[in-house]
């Protein structure tokens, strides 16, 4: 197992407390009660309070502090929206290089994911295989900068991911687009799959904003 620093310690924890909403947009992150919570001094504390920031997780307001971060619904459309254009890039540029051993690759993960949420145990994981799966589809374009960048977008999104899954009732969807996507991309049908993915991805978002606008309020788990 990697050694990790202290700050990397309270980073990685924060990161996993906020993104399962223990802290809700707009949540004071104090540092004092942080290092006395984590039994660290106040650097470390800092330093991973500077990294969430660097993800998008927390925002530093002069003489106010660090708060967690409180997305817009202009916000999560925007992240959306970057999405689309990266991934469909990446599937675009994926396809043609595909393998049987990236396929298999990319159906273990979504096995796993099915098994997941049909079961509704592991949810605390379930945007982490969404994720998963959707960067195994993605890894055999080789552009590993444009990977990076997606993976960020995933870390901001990650909370409405998971609300979408758990209150939209959006999971079978979820899970026959995902199936497709496989299809698609096995069968070299790049401009089908780009659509699908660009559709999966939009009416992920505006499932997100009706739960935020309050239009859905049913939970499933």
């Amino acid at each position: 197992m990697a050694f990790k620093t202290r700050s990397q310690y309270v980073a990685d924890d924060l990161r996993r407390r906020i993104l399962h909403g223990e802290f809700p947009g707009g949540t004071q992150l104090r540092q004092d009660s942080l290092a006395t919570d984590y039994d660290v001094s106040r650097i470390p504390v800092r330093e991973a309070l500077l990294t969430l920031e660097s993800e998008g997780l927390v925002e530093f307001y002069p003489h106010r502090g660090a708060f967690t971060t409180e997305l817009s619904v202009a916000k999560i459309r925007e992240l959306f929206d970057l999405r689309v254009l990266l991934e469909s890039h990446l599937l675009k540029q994926a396809i043609p290089k595909m393998t049987a051993t990236s396929l298999e690759r990319a159906a273990a993960i979504l096995t796993e994911y099915d098994a997941a949420l049909d079961s509704g145990s592991q949810i605390d994981n379930w945007s982490e295989y969404n994720y998963a799966f959707h960067e195994a589809l993605y890894a055999p374009a080789e552009l590993p900068e444009t990977i990076n960048l997606v993976a960020q977008l995933n870390t901001k999104c990650d909370r409405y991911i998971r609300m979408q899954l758990l209150y939209t009732r959006q999971i079978e969807k979820a899970e026959r687009e995902h199936h497709a996507l496989l299809t698609l991309s096995r069968e070299g049908c790049c401009d089908e799959a780009c659509e699908l993915l660009k559709r999966h991805i939009l009416e992920a978002c505006e499932g997100i904003v009706a739960v935020l606008e309050g239009r859905v309020i049913t939970k499933k788990c």
